[in-house]
């Protein structure tokens, strides 16, 4: 049974990876899901949050996404999103402004308000901070 996978995680911009990977954890539309070899295929959507990749010999990487489909083929799965970034190029202090910018406007509404746009702001700056949250515990501090 093969131990890795090829995984390409894509955005509308570039190719941010490309590689051989032993597993994947990605955040789902119903929720987190794992990805190991041998996977049945499956087509899915992400939401905003984060993607752990563990490569050969345990190394981790996390990506951040902010929404797209995850695809599952045999030996192979891609990710497209919108955007997708590195965990480390995560600017958490700009994250923390726009959630509580987004809150701050759910808290306020008036007549222009757009419940749904501040939503998905908040949701997204969020997913945000829980993917520089994971970077911190994955690096111990």
């Amino acid at each position: 049974m093969a131990t890795s996978f090829h995984c390409d995680i894509a955005s509308a911009e570039n190719s941010i990876f490309s590689g051989e990977v032993e597993s994947l954890v990605a955040a789902g539309s119903l929720g987190d899901l794992g990805i190991y070899p041998g996977h049945a295929p499956l087509l899915t959507a992400l939401i905003p949050g984060p993607v752990r990749l563990v490569m050969a010999g345990g190394e981790e990487d996390i990506y951040y996404v902010s929404g797209g489909f995850l695809e599952v083929q045999p030996g192979k799965v891609n990710i497209l999103a919108d955007t997708a970034i590195r965990a480390d190029d995560v600017d958490e202090a700009t994250a923390e402004k726009a959630r509580q910018e987004a809150e701050t406007a759910i808290a306020n509404q008036d007549a222009e308000f757009e419940y749904s746009r501040a939503a998905s702001q908040l949701a997204e700056a969020a997913a945000q901070i829980r993917t520089i949250q994971q970077l911190r515990k994955k690096l111990g501090g």
